[in-house]
C-alpha cells in the first residue's frame, strides 16, 4: 500500500517542484557554477604564463628588478589562495581572490608598460609568443567573467522572485554577489594587454 501511494505521489511531487521553480534554481544554480569554472580555467593559464614571462624578460630588464619582484610576488599570492565554485557564496574568499588577480593584473600592466623600454625585447620570439598567449587570455578571461555576470544575475533574478523565492528558502539558496558588478563594463571590455611591435627597417 506504502509503495503504491509513493508511486501515485511521485509524479504529483514532480509537478509540484517543477511548478514552484525548484528546476530552474537548480539549472541557473549549475549554469552559474560551469560559468565560474571556466573563469577560474582562465585565471589558472594567466597564472601558468606568468613564470615564463619574467624568465624571458630577465636577462633584458636588469635595472627592472622592482616590476619583476611585483610580478613574482603578485603570482605566488594567487597561487597561495586555493578557491572552487562551492567558495562562490563566501564573500570573504571572494574578496581576496578578487583582490589577489586585481594586484596581478596591475603587476602585469607596470611589466607590459616597463617592456616598451628594451626593444631587444620586443623583437625576441619567445617574448613576443608569451605575449601574444597572454593577450589571448586576458581576453577569454573577459569573456569568460562577462558571462559569469551575466549568469549570476539570471539566478539571483530567480531566487529574489516569486514564488521560487520561497523555494529557494526552503532549500537553502541565497543570492550570490556577483563579481565585479560595479565595473561590468571594465570587465566585458578588451583588455589593455597590447605592446607595439618594432618597426620593420627601410630599405
Amino acid at each position: 500500500m506504502k509503495r503504491f501511494l509513493l508511486l501515485l505521489l511521485a509524479p504529483l511531487l514532480s509537478v509540484l517542484l517543477a511548478g514552484c521553480g525548484y528546476n530552474d534554481i537548480q539549472r541557473l544554480d549549475e549554469q552559474v557554477k560551469a560559468s565560474w569554472s571556466q573563469v577560474l580555467n582562465q585565471y589558472e593559464r594567466r597564472a601558468d604564463l606568468v613564470p615564463k614571462l619574467v624568465n624571458s624578460v630577465n636577462a633584458y630588464m636588469v635595472n627592472e628588478r622592482a616590476v619583476l619582484t611585483q610580478v613574482t610576488e603578485a603570482r605566488a599570492k594567487v597561487g597561495s589562495i586555493n578557491i572552487s565554485v562551492d567558495d562562490l557564496q563566501d564573500p570573504a574568499v571572494m574578496a581576496r581572490f578578487n583582490q589577489a588577480q586585481g594586484e596581478l593584473s596591475s603587476a602585469l600592466s607596470r611589466l607590459i608598460a616597463v617592456s616598451e623600454n628594451y626593444p631587444q625585447l620586443k623583437s625576441d620570439g619567445l617574448f613576443r609568443d608569451l605575449m601574444t598567449q597572454l593577450e589571448g587570455t586576458e581576453n577569454r578571461l573577459a569573456t569568460e567573467r562577462g558571462r559569469y555576470v551575466q549568469a549570476v544575475q539570471a539566478y539571483n533574478l530567480v531566487v529574489r522572485q516569486f514564488p521560487t523565492l520561497i523555494t529557494a528558502k526552503i532549500f537553502g539558496y541565497h543570492t550570490i554577489e556577483n563579481y565585479g558588478v560595479d565595473k561590468q563594463d571594465q570587465i566585458t571590455r578588451d583588455p589593455e594587454v597590447k605592446f607595439s611591435l618594432p618597426e620593420p627597417a627601410k630599405q
